[in-house]
Order: C-alpha cells, then sequence, then structure tokens
C-alpha cells in the first residue's frame, strides 16, 4: 500500500501566461505558493478475489472489470495509456472541495501518478511528477488548463516559476526569512464562496485569444517580478495587496466567465472592510478567494463574510511527498491467471482509450473533470 499526500496551492501573479498557447510565443512567469491543505491517495494491488479488478473510491465508488469502465477521466486516462492490467485499489480524499480554484485536480494527478510509480518501486523526482502530470491533462486528456498547478503540487514551496519558449520551466524558491514568511502569511485570508466551476471550462472562453491580449498579459507578467521585488525587500508588504488588486481588475478582463456577481459584491464588500487587494484563485467563475489585508482588518472582513466558509492557512515546502509506503503481498502471478482467463472480446475493448470523435466505440458517460 502507498499514500500520497499531494498540496494544494495559491496563486499570485502570472496567471494566464502559464498555458502554452501563450509561452510558447511569449515566455511566461507565475508567483505563488503551495498551502498546507492536501490531496490524499491510498493505492494497493488489490487482491484477486473479487468480481471487480479496479476500485476507484472519490465523491463516487466505482467497481469495475477493465480501466476503460472508469468514469474518473483522470484515472481511466492514465491506466488505458498504460495498458494497466493489474488489479488495483485507489482511494482518495482532500482537505478542500474539488473545482475550487485550488489546483486540486493536477494535485490528484500529480498524487496519483506519484502513487502508481511508488507502488512499481520506481522513485519519481518533481520534474518527472509535474512533466508527466502536464501531459496527462493537456495531452491525454485534451483538456484546456495552464501548467502551473501541476509544478506547485509537485515542487511545493513559495516559488517564482519561468515558462520558456521551448516549453522548459525554471523553478525559483524565494529566499524569505522565516519573520517575511509568517508577515506574509499573517496578511492573507482565504475564504471559499461555494461556487464550484470546471476551471478548463472556464479557461476555454479566454485561452484561444491570449496572444490578441497581448498588453494584459505582458502586464500580468510584470507583477511576478514586482511582486517578488516587495516580498524580497525590507519595506512594507501594503505594496503587496495593492499589486493582487491590479491584478485581479486586469483578470476580468480577459474573459465575461471569469468573475460574475457574486463575486463582485464579495469582492467590494472585502475591500470596504479594510482588504488591499486580493482575487478569486484559478481560472474564475467560482471557489476560493484570497485577500491580502493588515492582520489588524483581519477581523472586521471575516464578520463582513460572515456567511463565507474561512480557511486558515500556512505554506507548504515539501511537495508531493509518499508519506506511507507498506509494501504487501504481490498478487502479481494470481493476476496474471486471472487475467488470462478473462481475454475474451468485449464491446469495447479491454484498455482502451475513448475515441476521440465519440462515434465508433461507445463509452460511459463521464464528468470533463473530477478531482
Amino acid at each position: 500500500m502507498v499514500i500520497t499526500r499531494t498540496p494544494y496551492r495559491v496563486s499570485f501573479f502570472g496567471g494566464g501566461t502559464d498555458y502554452p498557447e501563450w509561452y510558447r510565443e511569449q515566455g511566461g512567469a507565475v508567483l505563488g505558493t503551495a498551502i498546507d491543505k492536501y490531496c490524499y491517495i491510498n493505492c494497493r494491488y488489490l487482491p484477486p478475489f473479487f468480481e471487480h479488478r479496479f476500485r476507484v473510491v472519490y465523491s463516487k465508488i466505482e467497481n469495475c472489470l477493465y480501466p476503460s469502465e472508469i468514469q474518473h477521466p483522470v484515472v481511466r486516462g492514465i491506466l488505458c495509456s498504460r495498458d494497466y492490467d493489474r488489479g488495483l485499489e485507489i482511494h482518495h480524499d482532500g482537505d478542500l472541495p474539488a473545482r475550487s480554484g485550488m489546483g486540486s485536480s493536477s494535485a490528484f494527478t500529480v498524487g496519483f501518478l506519484h502513487a502508481l510509480a511508488a507502488l512499481s518501486g520506481h522513485l519519481s523526482s518533481k520534474e518527472e511528477l509535474a512533466r508527466e502530470a502536464i501531459h496527462v491533462e493537456r495531452i491525454l486528456l485534451k483538456e484546456t488548463v495552464g501548467c502551473q498547478d501541476q509544478l506547485f503540487a509537485a515542487y511545493g514551496g513559495l516559488n517564482i516559476i519561468e515558462f520558456r519558449r521551448d516549453d522548459s520551466f525554471l523553478v525559483v524558491p524565494l529566499p524569505l526569512s522565516r519573520a517575511r514568511l509568517d508577515e506574509l502569511n499573517a496578511s492573507l485570508l482565504l475564504f471559499y464562496t461555494g461556487v464550484r466551476r470546471i476551471a478548463s471550462e472556464v479557461a476555454a472562453t479566454y485561452v484561444p485569444g491570449l496572444l490578441a491580449r497581448r498588453s494584459q498579459l505582458m502586464r500580468l507578467r510584470e507583477m511576478v517580478d514586482e511582486g517578488t521585488a516587495l516580498l524580497t525587500g525590507n519595506g512594507s508588504l501594503d505594496g503587496f495587496g495593492d499589486l493582487l488588486h491590479e491584478a485581479w481588475q486586469l483578470k476580468r478582463g480577459l474573459s465575461g466567465a471569469v468573475s460574475n456577481s457574486q463575486v463582485d459584491e464579495i469582492y467590494q464588500a472585502a475591500r470596504a472592510a479594510g482588504a488591499r487587494g486580493g482575487k478569486l484563485l484559478g481560472a474564475g467563475g467560482g471557489g476560493f478567494m484570497v485577500f491580502y489585508a493588515p492582520p489588524e482588518k483581519h477581523q472586521r472582513i471575516k464578520e463582513t463574510l460572515r456567511d463565507l466558509l474561512w480557511v486558515p492557512f500556512s505554506f507548504d515546502t515539501g511537495g508531493s511527498q509518499v508519506v506511507l509506503y507498506s509494501p504487501g503481498q504481490d498478487y502479481a502471478e494470481l493476476d496474471r491467471c486471472r487475467s488470462a482467463a478473462q481475454r475474451e472480446p468485449r464491446e469495447h475493448g479491454r484498455n482502451e482509450l475513448p475515441e476521440q470523435n465519440g462515434t465508433e466505440k461507445p463509452q460511459p458517460t463521464a464528468p470533463s473533470r473530477l478531482p
């Protein structure tokens, strides 16, 4: 049995420049941090004594005979692409809800890849995990997602991440003192709006036109450097909140789907109560909002937003980790015997990925994204 723990993230500046549609032409960078809220994946080889060979437990419970029958898109995509032929049981637990702007989908992908690798006796590097997760989400699942979430999930930390035109990246941890980190952490407030959405669908409303919004994206990229200078300097951090406010106004202009009347009302109320700036996390549309405010303003902001759930957090530095590795009995030989006995033609094949046009081989209907 293997259990992995993979952090969610809070993004500050540069969002939008982490999409290949942009950085392959212009380069990109983001500033953000992993936090101490986690996705846990419990994975083990399933003993061959059950009618099913794959059991996937998340907000649903799936018992399947073949990977192609699994509805969870990440699990199905990874196992089908590997022609996976071992019985497997997978449990997911998360500290925060899915579809909420915290990078939960990428945390699941990174954590699951990490668990599969450890289960097979392979020690994955952080770079390997991040690259493979990007491949799964963008190539296998063909989702409109950026590339920062996978990196924060794999690496952890408060970082600048640079995206280069040749698809390489550089993760640069910010060298802040403990006192400065604590000061930043004490100035941030995280609230859950209760509105859930599919990030790739929101992103699809503006990503195809990113190159036409050059001035906005270039300014969002500049804010990464400005935010870094504020954090690594010795002055007040209040300018960090002001910069968040400017960034949010720019991001709202990318698409009408980024914000909505409910989010706008929350943001305006927080500002009136003392927040210097903030933003909706992730692609937009709902989920969590982060605010910067001097600590003495926090109580008033919490009272103003009392209908929302306030979530205390601190920064994570470890990234995705194997927190339990307990080799159990290897059922490989029994599994092979059972697999051989079951090799009979089926309606849509054993380990085939769904057809992209959806016309040749019918597949179970699956949500476009689950944690």
